[in-house]
């Protein structure tokens, strides 16, 4: 079953030019897909250029950046998965909230694609969970997206913001279940 889902920005970020972000995730067995469109004013927003080899890289937040955030239901560890407008990848995993963190190393590559057009940037990925999970697991999932802007203002935009601080690794904030 397909989710369709809006990001919303943190209530606090700096007011940011005319963008969204949508998209959709489906689980089908051992194949997760999520699609993120990033629309509107991209000129504000700095993309980095597209790598000439992408490859597994750390801090990928530091600029634009699309996660997503798994954990199996009543399990105190959990993934995250950064993508970059780049090409570039992450896969971490982490022991419990923030504590553990560890490269993933289940996936040696994570291929995606990317179209860019003026006003509309779309990440597409499928991802063989069968290397880190069965396919009888459920899954809770947050999806979010850290924006920054040409002028160098960082934006984070989730599902919901669930803290007094943007923060991704809250657990009440993976709402989807898949």
């Amino acid at each position: 079953m397909t989710i369709e889902f809006a990001l919303q920005p943190f209530p606090t970020d700096n007011p940011f030019p005319e963008i969204e972000i949508i998209g959709e995730i489906d689980r089908q067995d051992h194949l997760l897909s999520i699609e993120y469109q990033l629309c509107g004013d991209l000129h504000a927003v700095e993309i980095p250029p597209v790598a000439v080899q992408p490859s597994r890289k750390h801090d990928l937040w530091e600029t634009t950046c699309f996660e997503f955030f798994f954990v199996i239901p009543g399990a105190s560890d959990y993934w995250e998965f950064n993508l970059s407008p780049a090409g570039d990848w992450n896969v971490f995993h982490l022991d419990d909230y923030r504590q553990g963190l560890q490269p993933e190393l289940a996936f040696t590559s994570l291929p995606f694609t990317l179209d860019r057009q003026p006003n509309l940037l779309s990440l597409a990925l499928e991802l063989d969970l069968s290397k880190i999970i069965t396919e009888s697991q459920p899954l809770e999932v947050s999806v979010t997206a850290v924006i920054k802007s040409v002028r160098g203002e960082m934006n984070y935009w989730a599902l919901t913001h669930c803290g007094s601080i943007a923060d991704f690794h809250l657990r009440n904030s993976f709402m989807i279940e898949i």
